[in-house]
Formats: structure tokens, C-alpha cells, sequence
């Protein structure tokens, strides 16, 4: 039964999308192929997402932090998964619409750097589901390791999905017609069949388990120059159109939200609004370019509270203050407590933070 039909269907026992997806729990896709990462793909993301640490951009600058090649910037791991999190979606969520699919928490763990000329491998798997108000709730975990099977990255993405309604089968084919074909679910065209598990548990045992290495980052600020309570210099970043078309380019997510002012006015939006991971990579870069070494993230979490709307003609400024919340003087830690806002708002909730390795 197709993504259509099932729609179409009333939702009993056998064909009600909630208990299908909850039957997929611990469902894997793992790419067939490596992504490599590209060095003049590395400098176009860091300039998409406003990072200019040197790491990003020139071979002296990486060097300089210990690193053979360009390090990619923190969240270039949206670039990497997005294909794999969409075909695993087509499988997983047959029956909803996926158009209007809402992220709302992006929790990160970084275990080793991401370089160029890495190949990297995504192993994506759907970690739980749940019914929250007639809503679906999942969370999908993404692993990322190089050719050396070393852990680079571990990502765990929330989303709230709904089943479409009348009134939404007229939002969902204006998507589905603006947009580049298969974005929306599996394009049946192409006969493609990933490598998956149904049962979540032939597929790990088939492969090795990643290696994490000891953490090899090189920050400059000293955990004894830092004090909890420490405040970090402001930061404020304009964003454009432009710069939504440009990240959406880069990226390869190509949803209309993001550029075209009639689909989001079909959404009831006053404007296109900013890709969530454009708005974490802002704040990931504040508090890299602090520490010092984008290589000394630990992890990461933000919860997406408020759209950042951006208008067609001028901009909008998106401001991002940080403080020390904590420090752990064992393992030389500190946890920055990040404060991103646009318009008066929290862009990031209030429990959006880095903990980051100190020298």
C-alpha cells in the first residue's frame, strides 16, 4: 500500500500510520555509498552558516589547531543525512504528510572532527515514537563515521508529523509541484531499495562497531581563565533572502517554506522562514569561535521555539548572547548556555547549550 492509499484509508489496526511507525522503531537505512567531503564544499557551508573560523578555510588555519585538512563546520552534518533521514522518512511515515513536517529538537555529540577528503558513512535509524495531541512525535538518530570507521558524529533530530487533511492535500501538491521530485518520500520511480533492517538488529550485528578515538582538539581558552557566570560578546547576524536561498542551495534542502511567500502564506506564515539548522549553525559557530577550536564541541542541543521570519526586501538580525553555566574541573569542560533571539524572541529555547572542551 502506497503513501497515497493509506492516506486515503481510515485508520484501523492494519493501516493506521501511528501503529505502523511505532512498529518501525529501531528500522535502520544505511547509505550504500560514502559521502566525501569536499573542500570547497566545507568553505561554501561555512560561508552558508556565517562560520569563518579559520579551520574552515585555509589549510595554514587548520593547522594552526592541529587538523591535516579544512575542518567542516559543526552542523555539516544536515548536509551529510539529509538524504538518508528523507528516504528513511518514506519508508517509516507512510500515511502522513511530510510537508508540513515541523523539527522541533536537535540534540548532537561530537566525537572526532569532520575533514576534507573524509568519506563519510550515515547509518540512520528511527530511535522512538509516539502520539502527542493526535500528532506524531519520532525521533530519528543519525550515525556519521569516516573511512576509518571512527565515530565522527551522533545526532538525534525530533519531528512532529500529522496526517493530511482535506484542506491539506491542496498545501501538500503545491510542495510536491515546487520542488525537485522524491523530496517528499521515496521517489518509486527510481527503484531505488537501501540497505535497511526492519527489526533493528541484523543490520548493527552486520557491521563493525565504530571506534571512538580520544579527543584531539586544540582550544585556546583555559578552563582557569573561566568562571561560571561568564558572559560571552554578542554576536549579530543579518539574514537575507539570499541567505536562505543560498543555504537551501548547499544544503539540498530545497523545502518552499524557506523561499517561496505563497506556500508559507498557504501555511498561515506572514513570510518564508529561516531552516532551523541555518539558526543552530549561527550558534554553534558563537560559541566555537569563543572556545576557540570548532574541534572542541562536546555536544550540542537546541529546541526550535520561534520561526525566524525573513522578509523578500531587506533583512533581519538575528542576535545571540551566551553565558557559562557550568564547568567541570575534571573533565575540563564548561556548558554555555546559548540565548538566540530574533524580533524579541527565543529562536532556541531557553535550554539551548554547548559544552565545549577547555585547554
Amino acid at each position: 500500500m502506497t503513501a497515497e492509499t493509506l492516506a486515503d484509508a481510515p485508520a484501523t489496526q492494519e493501516n493506521d500510520p501511528a501503529q505502523h511507525a511505532m512498529d518501525m522503531v529501531g528500522y535502520h537505512y544505511r547509505a550504500d555509498d560514502h559521502y566525501e567531503v569536499g573542500r570547497e564544499k566545507v568553505r561554501e557551508y561555512a560561508k552558508a552558516v556565517r562560520d569563518f573560523h579559520p579551520v574552515h578555510w585555509t589549510e595554514e588555519g587548520a593547522a594552526d589547531r592541529g587538523y591535516p585538512a579544512l575542518m567542516a563546520p559543526p552542523t555539516f552534518f544536515s548536509l551529510v543525512g539529509i538524504l538518508a533521514q528523507q528516504k528513511l522518512l518514506g519508508r517509516i511515515a507512510a500515511g502522513y504528510d511530510l510537508t508540513r513536517m515541523l523539527q522541533t529538537d536537535q540534540y548532537v555529540e561530537y566525537y572526532g572532527p569532520v575533514l576534507a577528503g573524509d568519506r563519510l558513512t550515515c547509518d540512520v535509524s528511527l530511535d522512538s515514537f509516539r502520539k502527542v495531541a493526535g500528532r506524531g512525535s519520532m525521533v530519528t538518530k543519525t550515525v556519521l563515521t569516516n573511512q576509518r570507521n571512527e565515530l565522527a558524529q551522533v545526532t538525534y533530530t525530533t519531528l512532529l508529523i500529522d496526517r493530511p487533511t482535506d484542506g491539506d492535500r491542496a498545501i501538500e501538491d503545491a510542495a510536491r509541484g515546487m520542488v525537485m521530485a522524491g523530496m517528499f518520500g521515496p521517489d518509486l520511480a527510481s527503484g531505488d531499495e537501501p540497505t535497511t533492517n526492519p527489526d533493528g538488529d541484523d543490520l548493527e550485528a552486520s557491521y563493525d562497531p565504530p571506534v571512538r578515538v580520544p579527543f584531539r582538539g586544540s582550544p585556546t581558552r583555559r578552563f582557569e581563565d573561566v568562571s561560571v557566570g561568564d558572559v560571552l560578546p554578542r554576536r549579530t547576524v543579518s539574514l537575507t533572502r539570499g541567505d536562505l536561498i543560498n543555504y537551501a542551495g548547499v544544503v539540498g534542502d530545497n523545502n518552499p517554506v524557506h523561499w517561496s511567500d505563497s506556500f508559507a502564506a498557504m501555511l498561515g506564515l506572514e513570510t518564508v522562514v529561516a531552516h532551523g539548522m541555518l539558526t543552530m549553525g549561527l550558534g554553534t559557530g558563537f560559541v566555537s569561535e569563543w572556545v576557540g577550536d570548532p574541534g572542541a564541541l562536546k555536544d550540542s542541543t537546541v529546541r526550535f521555539t520561534s520561526p525566524v521570519l525573513v522578509p523578500p526586501v531587506g533583512h533581519t538580525e538575528v542576535t545571540i548572547d551566551g553565558t557559562v553555566k557550568s564547568l567541570d574541573a575534571e573533565t575540563r569542560t564548561a556548558v554555555v548556555s546559548i540565548d538566540a533571539r530574533c524580533a524579541g524572541k527565543r529562536i532556541l529555547g531557553h535550554k539551548a547549550t554547548a559544552t565545549v572542551h577547555l585547554a
